[in-house]
């Protein structure tokens, strides 16, 4: 159920700053929640999760940005939800360590930034089709990846961070109550 609940949390990061009119530059929670979900759900559950965020890419070109909707547009970036829920199962699923996470955080970002950044510039219209182009596509994108790195790193943080201070902190308190003694 949590990881449904993360998963509305990460729609509305997306949603909730246009409707406020408050544009965040990539300030969401999406890859901290993919990882997450992948993590907690079973690989076929990470169709949901693709289907919502795809559901929330139609809302935003259509509805927030009006632009008319092109699938094709959108292939690479549902590629990438599904292949960072993949990411969660794998790597977080079974240990969810700090350096695991931290490595699942940049794996995140960086693809995302690679991947759309490569989109935007072989689209065309934008950068020039030259490498100098491709470079000042990457270039100009750098403030995206710096917010998109923080949030998903406060996201995943808090997501795998925060159960696993809880777990340690009853741990402590079992065993000082169970001893009658203080721990060290």
């Amino acid at each position: 159920m949590s990881a449904y609940l993360v998963l509305l949390f990460a729609v509305l990061s997306r949603i909730l700053p246009h409707t406020f009119h408050a544009v965040g530059m990539n300030f969401t929670a999406v890859g901290g929640s993919l990882l997450f979900f992948g993590a907690r759900r079973s690989r076929w559950q990470a169709v949901f999760a693709i289907l919502a965020l795809a559901a929330t890419d139609y809302y935003l070109t259509v509805y927030a940005y009006n632009f008319p909707f092109h699938v094709s547009s959108y292939l690479a970036t549902w590629l990438w939800y599904g292949a960072i829920c993949l990411l969660g199962s794998g790597l977080l699923a079974k240990r969810a360590t700090t350096l695991r996470v931290i490595a699942g955080v940049l794996a995140s970002s960086v693809s995302f930034f690679v991947i759309s950044d490569f989109m935007v510039w072989a689209a065309g219209g934008m950068y020039p089709a030259t490498a100098a182009g491709l470079g000042a596509c990457y270039v100009a994108a750098i403030p995206f990846l710096a917010n998109d790195l923080i949030s998903t790193a406060i996201v995943a943080g808090a997501l795998f961070g925060v159960p696993a201070l809880a777990k340690d902190i009853a741990r402590t308190v079992w065993l000082t109550e169970g001893s009658n003694q203080p721990l060290a």
